[in-house]
């Protein structure tokens, strides 16, 4: 429904923060989906009628048919660094700034990656799952012996921020050789600072003892890691996800897994999500979280009300904090 009152209307496609909302009712009149359902495509095309704004989560796909839909949409404003639900091809066509979140959920998402390495290395899920289940009725010294991760070799495939945090963590904190592939070498400062070393992708694979996947999504990176891959890593291997669904073939994984051809996966995003591949769920060496990765209470606040700020600056000064596309129209 369009504003009734004159100002600007906005939509905030998913519940988020008291705080956030009253920030953004400072400026505009705010259709809140406070249910937190997720708007099938075409409710979400309902809703954005007459708004010219909108707050987005990974749920909330844009694409030609609801910019058709809503010629009069100005910025869309992804509450996450990953923008993989927005087709920019589309949005840019349609003169829509898109925004994200970077930077903010940076430290807080590597330390998940890190709690998630560790978990999987030393087996930390099946053990809990054992003792729960009143097994655990005698000591033996190589119950859930797992992976050692001080002094072992750390693999990043990605190494953007999120990477280079991780790599900081690794090398400084755990003593870990790390080695990463990128589509694009760091400079030699920033390669010092994480003590990482570029290899190539084969050789990634190949030496990583846990190898950490923290590339963002494209079509082109769909199942960079597949059962081909997998092959070519060590045994011993874990493999830690917590970049996006379909960078990985999670079937193919659960295969790995059951039959022992790497030792275990620790997966914070899976394919076709809220949907996890059930296989996965079957399978006793892996460590799966619910796309949790930057759930803090202090970033997730953080990034939401980026996303309210990118609103505010681009519909008020025509200019916004953190765009993916600066070069369209200014509102």
């Amino acid at each position: 429904m369009a504003s009734t009152t004159g100002r600007p209307a906005i939509l905030v496609a998913r519940k988020v923060f008291p705080e956030v909302v009253d920030h953004l009712r400072a400026h505009f009149d705010v259709d809140l989906n406070d249910t937190d359902d997720v708007l099938s495509p075409q409710q979400l095309a309902q809703r954005l009628q007459g708004k010219v704004g909108v707050l987005t989560t990974g749920s909330e796909r844009v694409d030609a048919a609801l910019l058709t839909a809503n010629p009069q949409l100005k910025i869309v404003a992804n509450i996450a660094v990953g923008y993989n639900n927005f087709d920019m091809a589309a949005i840019n066509a349609a003169g829509v700034l898109a925004t994200n979140t970077p930077d903010v959920l940076t430290e807080t998402t590597a330390d998940f990656g890190f709690a998630l390495l560790m978990a999987t290395a030393r087996r930390l899920t099946e053990s809990e799952h054992f003792l729960r289940a009143g097994l655990w009725n005698r000591w033996s010294l190589d119950m859930f012996a797992g992976a050692e991760v001080h002094g072992s070799t750390l693999g990043i495939l990605g190494m953007g921020r999120i990477g280079q945090a991780i790599a900081r963590r690794g090398a400084h904190g755990f003593g870990m050789k790390v080695i990463y592939h990128n589509r694009s070498r760091l400079d030699a400062a920033l390669e010092a600072d994480c003590k990482a070393c570029y290899v190539d992708k084969a050789e990634l694979l190949r030496e990583a003892d846990h190898l950490m996947l923290v590339l963002p999504y494209s079509p082109e990176v769909h199942h960079t890691v597949g059962a081909a891959e997998i092959a070519q890593m060590k045994r011993t291997a874990t493999l830690i996800n917590i970049a996006r669904g379909g960078i990985v073939d999670d079937a193919a994984l659960a295969v790995a897994l059951r039959e022992k051809r790497i030792a275990a996966a620790g997966l914070d995003v899976f394919e076709g999500e809220p949907k996890v591949h059930p296989d996965l769920l079957t399978v006793p060496n892996v460590v799966l979280s619910p796309h949790i990765a930057s759930a803090t209470m202090g970033t997730r606040m953080a990034m939401a009300m980026l996303a309210a700020d990118n609103v505010i600056a681009y519909l008020t000064q025509g200019k916004a904090l953190t765009p993916l596309n600066p070069d369209v129209t200014s509102a």
